[in-house]
């Protein structure tokens, strides 16, 4: 088994630190190792004390487990001084694996997780080893010594972290205000990572990023993939958040998703699909179901028909077993739906004409719409079009029509929860 490494401090109430990092490569599948840099006294409501290690037991420990195991990945996170940093950059300096460095500097709590001048010790000694960087706005701002307000901010910062050395920096967005974005810049580009905003800080979510990007990259994973994979794993972590304590909830870091059980809803309400919806109501393209897993991301994170619901002679048949990332036009649909409404995971296409439409709103269904001619240059239609139908009705509808263009049909789209949520609204459209 493949084993990845956290270089981090011991949250003694178990919600940050070395016990999510551990609990997060446990949930990747891969076997962890730690490094322990410092001993904190701390709870969901305070850090109390924080007790560093001597640079000779922290080096001690990076010796034992590099000279023993198959590391595939590391990822840093709390290191609090530059005698540390140091040591730990002098022991990784001929690592042939890939590293994140998480910058801690302030717990969720509100302590101060550095000393003196760590900053600068790691912007020197650590950082020209990152293959990746994931500051929050705040650490971004102490990194590139520029203040961080808005996305462009985010964008100067992250050129300007790169340019110390680091390989790839994430920026993420959950200190920015409005929708949330994680910038990526790698390779002289950018790439923008966008999601749902959960209501909440919660203790550890920082960490179980980091560590979750570094346990996909020792499994083989390109790092835009890990980064997509690790985003979807804290999602599903928000939405099983917890709490131990009375203070901040717990991010769960070692939650799971039931893969096979999407897979099975997605099979039988396309089964079911075959016998609610009229033959009429097919279109020419064919009928997709998508169901997405919780806390859904990237369009891998969305199990449709590999083949379609089609018309054979004068009935429909399901073609094509279930697989997570068999559509991105249902996938787009959801995931953009699930960034203003994390709980509308399950999507159906099926054929628009102005005949069909006053059914749903004669029984109460929210009907939004877009206008395909007034699609920006470049954008997807699926994304700009269910955001703007959303965005118009301040609220999200049950269902999303659009009357089509050149070579593209007339399309409904009907919204749910899951499958079973969104064939029920199907067969209540179809009987008027």
């Amino acid at each position: 088994m493949k084993s990845a490494l956290t270089i981090a401090g011991s949250d003694s109430g178990g919600g940050a630190g070395i016990q999510a990092d551990l609990k997060s490569f446990a949930a990747v599948g891969v076997h962890g190792c730690s490094v322990i840099t410092c001993v904190t006294a701390q709870n969901t409501r305070t850090v109390s004390s924080i007790f560093p290690l001597p640079v000779d037991e922290v080096r001690a420990q990076l010796r034992a487990v590099l000279s023993d195991f198959d590391i595939g990945g590391a990822k840093t996170g709390m290191l609090y001084s530059a005698d540390i940093v140091r040591t730990v950059s002098e022991e990784l300096e001929d690592r042939k694996f890939p590293l994140v460095v998480d910058p801690v500097m302030v717990a969720t709590v509100g302590a101060r997780l550095e000393r003196g001048d760590f900053a600068d010790a790691l912007i020197r000694h650590l950082l020209p080893h990152a293959d990746l960087v994931t500051p929050n706005r705040y650490e971004a701002e102490r990194l590139a010594g520029r203040r961080v307000r808005s996305l462009a901010d985010a964008r100067a910062a992250a050129r300007r972290i790169a340019d110390v050395g680091a390989r790839a920096v994430l920026v993420k967005g959950g200190h920015f205000r409005g929708t949330l974005v994680d910038l990526l810049y790698h390779d002289g580009g950018f790439e923008e990572f966008r999601g749902f905003r959960y209501p909440k800080e919660l203790h550890g979510s920082g960490c179980a990023l980091a560590a979750s990007i570094a346990a996909h990259l020792s499994k083989g994973f390109t790092l835009r993939d890990a980064i997509q994979a690790s985003r979807q794993r804290v999602a599903l972590g928000f939405l099983m958040a917890y709490r131990a304590g009375r203070g901040s909830g717990i991010v769960n870091s070692h939650a799971t998703a039931d893969r096979y059980g999407i897979a099975q809803a997605v099979e039988q309400g396309a089964s079911l699909a075959t016998k609610v919806v009229p033959i009429e109501w097919a279109p020419e393209v064919g009928i997709n179901l998508g169901y997405a897993l919780p806390g859904a991301v990237a369009l891998e994170d969305v199990c449709a028909l590999e083949g379609r619901i089609v018309r054979v002679g004068h009935r429909l048949v399901a073609t094509g077993p279930a697989r997570f990332g068999a559509s991105r036009h249902i996938a787009r649909i959801i995931l953009t739906a699930m960034r203003f409404d994390p709980r509308m995971r399950s999507a159906i296409n099926l054929k628009y004409t102005e005949k069909n439409l006053p059914q749903p709103k004669k029984i109460g269904l929210v009907v939004g719409t877009f206008a395909r001619e007034r699609q920006p240059r470049g954008a997807s239609t699926m994304e700009w079009g269910t955001e703007q139908a959303i965005r118009k009705l301040r609220g999200m509808p049950d269902i999303i029509t659009d009357r089509g263009g050149q070579g593209k049909e007339a399309m409904m789209r009907v919204l749910g929860e899951t499958p079973a949520d969104v064939l029920r609204k199907v067969r209540r459209i179809v009987r008027g």
